[in-house]
């Protein structure tokens, strides 16, 4: 039988805050963490070194799909290439460190080694207190990237080349050293964090003759005072030089702004993946990847203006808006691209609406927000973070969600000036065809700014982040947003990858255009509305997709027309002030029009049975043979119109395709069916399926 070797010890040295190259470990157990938001759920590990194992081990969303597909199971052993520790308060109790893996291989399965490596014991509180783990806890997001290669000096045993060995360390100035020093006296200030002031020069501003009495009645410095975080942090830099003009330095005009660099870059810092609204004692340090221009806001409350930026770090990303007078001291201060220290923000659960980043929270500055620019390893600080969809499974995503996309521009159109329906304004669009090594093809939508200055004659490499995707006659296609990042011919592998495909073969092939209009979806499976059910559809994270040949039996009238916001890509429902004036809570303006949408809930039944179906406007515009406005004013004249424009669609027959998904409501798990896409039916095509079940019952 195979053995496998294990790294011994290894996690009490990480734990402790040394550094291990590509440390073997092996997964004993893992248990699933679930969130708000599915696509952010992690998996909490039980990790054994073969001597010690440990409980307070997770990984990365980006490793789930290990987790979730098998290849990552009980008992696998792994090489873990990249990780970080961060210390997190516990209940009151002594801080505890996190292990966080960010990336891994899997040297051996789980099926293959079938068992656990020696016998692993806890490792003990009174490893996790020792010396090494409380100066550790001053450093809490410690990333490693090793090239699992040793460092030594070869000939000389005690000459350490490896940093961390004594950099860590409580030093001493030159000036306190004394025969009577050992390293007994070293240990006990490293416990009592007791820290000793050395005067090193003076001025004496007045003389004890001319003074002559103690000044105020000043008390000893509290065992409490000297026991603080801040004062722990303090012991492990006993030495620090200053030599000041005796003026303070401050950024005009930015209070909040700190522009020393002892003031946050020596303090402890989080990764932004562990913040959480229940913490209010934290500083990460974060790269901007993307600004948006300042924009103005009007509700019930007031009005002003506001700007939102994206910061990420190596652990995540996070999304952080900033209004009112912050507006002015902080947009030209925080610049794309450079790294800084913040700290005193406020976080609220993230507006999927607005934004597609992974993170279930958002940021918001408050007037106690501190901002600092970092100067000192930048490096280190990942650039914007992408989630990459190929062209192909675009194809299956739905309309109005977000994805991350990159493709070479294949071809351009000619810059088109187009009047928004809403507001009447002309704004610029221009469409470029994307295609990548799927050999599959879609197009993509400018507007404004990022429209005139786009130049797409080279064939660029174009990156997306959170582009919209949206569906028009059967096609799918995508579109920037105001909070997206476009990014052209961007210093990335996948980038060069592209580049290589498309100069080498890409340009010459034949691309499957998922913009395409069609006059229907066959792809998606045919069912009945037994084999959904015997089938349980709907469990699936997106839904699952059917299409079935059905009739309408009933279309309710009630609730199926609804007057909606005029702008045109936001169709919430809007309150009528009665004063002539419609207001919109999701766009926080009135207006003095609106528009008419219609919502359709329809019963359809087949040979096997019958299920509910909702339907959105422009479905139920083809049901009806009529659109909103023609409904809306046959409405207006006639109360009771509605009533006979429903019964008109009864017993009319059409090709439903559907997404079967569960959801909770009012904490009863029920299945809704959306019929995402209504088509008259082709008799040529559905009978050549039922020809083609037949003859599948005759092989059988």
């Amino acid at each position: 039988m195979e053995t496998y070797k294990l790294s011994e010890g290894a996690l009490r040295t990480i734990m402790q805050g040394a550094q291990v190259d590509c440390p073997i470990m092996q997964v004993l157990g893992s248990k699933k963490i679930t969130t708000i938001n599915s696509d952010k759920d992690r998996y909490r590990i039980l990790l054994s070194d073969g001597l010690f194992h440990i409980s307070f081990a997770m990984f990365t969303t980006q490793i789930n799909e290990k987790v979730e597909s098998g290849e990552l199971s009980m008992f696998s052993v792994i090489k873990i290439k990249r990780y970080i520790t961060s210390v997190i308060n516990n209940a009151g109790r002594s801080d505890k460190r996190v292990l966080v893996i960010l990336d891994l291989e899997v040297t051996a399965s789980g099926d293959k080694v079938t068992k656990k490596i020696g016998e692993p014991e806890p490792l003990s509180e009174d490893d996790l207190s020792s010396t090494a783990m409380k100066q550790a806890a001053l450093k809490p997001n410690v990333s490693h990237e090793t090239s699992c290669q040793p460092t030594t000096s070869k000939g000389h045993p005690n000459i350490v080349t490896l940093n961390q060995s004594l950099q860590d360390q409580l030093t001493h100035p030159i000036s306190s050293l004394t025969p009577y020093q050992n390293k007994i006296a070293v240990i006990t200030k490293i416990y009592h964090f007791r820290r000793v002031l050395v005067i090193l020069d003076l001025e004496v501003t007045a003389s004890g003759d001319k003074v002559t009495k103690k000044i105020g009645e000043p008390e000893p410095l509290s065992e409490d005072d000297l026991s603080s975080t801040a004062m722990k942090q303090a012991a492990l830099k006993p030495n620090v030089s200053h030599e000041t003009s005796c003026q303070p330095t401050t950024s005009k005009g930015h209070p909040n702004i700190v522009t020393l660099n002892q003031s946050l870059q020596d303090q402890l810092t989080h990764p932004i993946s562990s913040l959480t609204p229940y913490q209010n004692k934290w500083i990460i340090k974060a790269r901007v990847s993307n600004k948006s221009n300042i924009r103005p806001w009007n509700n019930s409350r007031g009005k002003g203006t506001f700007f939102s930026m994206d910061l990420v770090d190596e652990s995540g990303e996070i999304r952080v808006t900033v209004f009112q007078d912050l507006v002015d001291k902080f947009y030209d201060y925080l610049e794309i691209d450079k790294v800084y220290y913040i700290s005193k923000c406020k976080l609220k659960p993230a507006n999927k609406q607005f934004t597609s980043l992974r993170n279930d929270y958002e940021m918001t500055l408050t007037n106690e927000s501190i901002i600092q620019l970092c100067e000192d390893d930048v490096d280190s600080v990942p650039q914007t973070r992408y989630n990459f969809l190929t062209v192909d499974k675009i194809g299956q995503m739905e309309p109005a969600s977000f994805v991350d996309v990159i493709g070479v521009c294949k071809a351009v159109s000619d810059l088109q000036t187009v009047q928004a329906r809403s507001t009447g304004r002309e704004v610029k669009k221009k469409e470029l065809t994307l295609v990548d090594h799927t050999d599959n093809a879609i197009s993509v939508t400018l507007w404004g700014q990022e429209a005139e200055n786009f130049d797409g004659t080279s064939n660029p490499i174009i990156a997306i982040k959170g582009a919209k995707v949206g569906e028009f006659g059967g096609g799918k296609n995508l579109g920037t947003t105001m909070n997206g990042i476009l990014k052209i011919n961007p210093d990335i592998p996948e980038a060069h990858r592209l580049r290589g495909w498309y100069d080498n073969s890409g340009m010459h092939k034949e691309m499957k255009n998922l913009s395409a209009r069609t006059g229907g979806n066959f792809d998606t499976p045919w069912m009945n509305f037994k084999e959904v059910r015997e089938q349980n559809l709907g469990h699936s994270e997106r839904g699952d997709y059917f299409q079935v040949c059905a009739i309408i039996l009933l279309l309710r009238s009630e609730n199926v027309l609804y007057k909606a916001c005029p702008v045109e890509e936001c169709n919430k429902k809007v309150v009528d002030m009665e004063n002539g004036m419609f207001r919109c809570e999701k766009c926080c303006r009135e207006y003095p029009n609106f528009k008419y949408r219609l919502l359709g809930s329809v019963n359809v039944g087949d040979f096997s049975g019958n299920q509910w179906l909702s339907m959105f406007s422009s479905e139920v515009e083809k049901v009806l043979g009529m659109s909103a406005a023609e409904v809306g004013k046959a409405y207006d004249e006639d109360k009771s119109a509605l009533a006979e424009i429903a019964d008109k669609a009864n017993f009319k027959q059409f090709v439903f395709r559907c997404r079967a998904k569960y959801e909770v409501y009012n904490d009863e798990n029920r299945l809704k069916t959306v019929a995402v896409r209504v088509d008259p039916v082709n008799h040529k095509k559905y009978n050549n399926y039922l020809v083609s079940k037949i003859n599948q019952l005759m092989v059988n």
